[in-house]
């Protein structure tokens, strides 16, 4: 019990530390108004994973196969759910939070605890949101930029809202034993770290400056999810079917009634007319005649009808 105390002390000052540092340079114009610092714990960060987290994620991608790391991300992203929902509905998307619910249960049963994605195959889109989204939701969107020792990049808003993300809504607090739940955390963390070395070559061979690369990427990624949750719509309507208003025409309804009879002088075009036989030039006496002088076969004329 100790334990978990003071590992939640430690972890309360460190949030506390970061935020008011981060807060001296808010009313600055610039995004970055503390680079210099934030660049020291980049350095800090970056030391840290080539020392110890990158070998880990080696080592955890080469041990197991691609099926089983696919699941683990999957149980992980389907835990994840639990503050997006009640995200979705204090940012006051009600049709994104069933659908993000719905996705929460198949998962969880017919996914066998979220280690398939079925939601994903049946049209329920995965979704990821925090309460750093529903502040800029509530009009807290500019923000500084800061980095995080050990967690990386961060704004001042964001780094506000990681005490309610991880203590008030996700459901790693509600996980006993302690032990257990650091360990399923770490897994979380190396899991994660894994899916990014397909990335590092690409990182740094593209970025001349990490530092720059990584906080404008970071930016934009937030920047576009903001943007996103102020027009998102019902999930369950296709983007491109248009919605009617309540003096357009229904394509469906004819305006008129259709006209089932036509008028007595008027002929169906639909309804073929009787046939009107009659006799070709070639009647039974000619044909009689031909035999009677007995004339080969192929000059026998048959006779024929003609069909008006």
């Amino acid at each position: 019990m100790t334990s978990i105390k003071s590992h939640r002390i430690v972890t309360f000052f460190v949030l506390i530390f970061s935020i008011c540092y981060a807060a001296v340079g808010y009313c600055q114009p610039q995004q970055d108004p503390f680079m210099n610092y934030n660049r020291h714990v980049y350095k800090l960060n970056h030391h840290l994973d080539k020392a110890v987290l990158k070998p880990v994620a080696k080592v955890y991608q080469g041990v197991l196969p691609n099926f089983m790391r696919t699941g683990i991300a999957n149980f992980f992203n389907n835990i994840n759910m639990v503050p997006t929902i009640i995200n979705d509905l204090l940012q006051a998307h009600p049709y994104q939070a069933t659908s993000d619910t719905w996705r929460l249960l198949v998962n969880s049963t017919i996914g066998v605890g979220g280690f398939i994605d079925v939601g994903s195959k049946i049209g329920l889109k995965p979704n990821s949101e925090d309460f750093g989204l529903t502040l800029a939701a509530w009009g807290y969107k500019k923000s500084a930029f800061v980095m995080l020792p050990f967690l990386g990049p961060s704004t001042v808003r964001d780094t506000i809202a990681l005490p309610f993300n991880f203590f008030l809504f996700s459901v790693w607090t509600y996980i006993e034993p302690y032990l257990l739940r650091v360990g399923l955390i770490g897994v979380d963390v190396v899991n994660q770290r894994a899916q990014l070395l397909r990335f590092d070559n690409v990182f740094q061979s593209a970025a001349l400056d990490p530092y720059t690369f990584e906080r404008n990427a970071f930016l934009q990624r937030r920047n576009y999810l903001i943007k996103r949750n102020e027009t998102l719509v019902d999930p369950y309507l296709n983007e491109n079917t248009p919605v009617n208003n309540a003096n357009e025409e229904d394509p469906y309804i004819s305006a008129q009634p259709v006209q089932t009879r036509l008028p007595q002088d008027e002929e169906d075009p639909y309804v073929a007319p009787e046939p009107e036989a009659k006799h070709h030039e070639n009647t039974y006496q000619d044909l009689k005649q031909n035999i009677h002088e007995d004339k080969p076969t192929h000059e026998i004329k048959p006779l024929r009808y003609d069909v008006q």
